[in-house]
């Protein structure tokens, strides 16, 4: 790699951790480390949501399904869009309310528990062993996808990238918690948009405008042009059903839980589903040119 490459890694590395510095600084109980103590402004609260929901799926799964098979990928992000939406209008501001509501719940198995009332403790723990065995799974699939990013575009060693981009989260997030969790978000989340607007961009520019770049990519395969090729009701329903996904993530949830207050919920849901819509629709474009 060259040295401007390395420059870049090292001080995008070294941000992260200055910030599990800072929010070290400002954790002073369980409370703050837990859920930030429900400070999160809108703006923080719905661009972490989205960056700790799109991930690696928005920088290589959705672009590579779009690649493979053409525009008919597209309702998947319709479906997504619809599902964030849903989920912030009918679920964020009431958790907000019910979960400070029930003694003051800091996580969700937590609230669950203190909700209904369970002394058995048979929900908390079952909710807890679910949320660990499948959240190991998605952290897992995250840092492959960084791993695999990192090797075919900057030539760097797998191992290396999954070991590096492991260690730097370890450390962020046993400084900072949740809230160094939300601020790193929060900046990647900012990066990812302005990649995924640019990119299309640029590339559109190299290939001589919109239209030499659909001809082009016609002429590879019609079918490719098209968001209704080999798709039934029922398929399109599939992909959109993607969106259902919203209303069970803990990672998102807790964003809800940690807002400021319930008022701030409409803003958040403006600015998370802006970029949500900008993002998805430059990844699918991101795809698209690539064919």
């Amino acid at each position: 790699m060259s040295f401007g490459t390395i420059a870049a890694f090292v001080i995008y590395i070294v941000a992260m951790l200055a910030i599990g510095v800072i929010c070290y600084r400002r954790n002073r109980n369980l409370n703050d480390f837990i859920l930030g103590s429900r400070g999160l402004n809108p703006g923080v609260a719905a661009l972490s949501a989205g960056a700790s929901d799109m991930s690696g799926w928005l920088l290589l799964g959705l672009p590579g399904a779009v690649y493979a098979s053409g525009m008919n990928q597209m309702w998947i992000a319709v479906g997504l869009v619809i599902g964030a939406y849903l989920n912030w209008q009918f679920v964020a501001a009431r958790l907000r309310i019910y979960t400070q509501v029930a003694r003051d719940a800091l996580t969700i198995p937590d609230y669950l528990d203190n909700r209904f009332q369970d002394r058995s403790r048979t929900l908390r723990v079952l909710t807890a062993v679910v949320i660990l065995l499948f959240f190991t799974i998605y952290v897992s699939a995250g840092l492959v996808a960084g791993g695999v990013l990192f090797e075919q575009t900057f030539g760097l060693d797998y191992e290396l990238a999954v070991w590096v981009g492991s260690l730097c989260i370890v450390a962020y997030v046993f400084l900072g918690g949740f809230l160094a969790v939300c601020w790193t978000d929060t900046v990647q989340g900012v990066m990812m948009f302005i990649a995924l607007l640019v990119v299309p961009i640029a590339v559109v520019g190299e290939l001589g405008g919109w239209d030499v770049a659909v001809a082009q990519i016609g002429a590879i395969n019609s079918s490719f042009n098209d968001a209704f090729t080999d798709m039934t009701t029922l398929g399109i329903v599939s992909l959109m059903a993607w969106g259902l996904g919203y209303f069970g993530q803990p990672h998102i949830l807790v964003r809800f839980m940690a807002v400021r207050a319930p008022h701030d919920v409409p803003l958040a849901r403006l600015i998370n589903i802006v970029w949500m819509v900008c993002g998805l629709y430059g990844a699918i474009f991101v795809g698209y040119l690539g064919i």
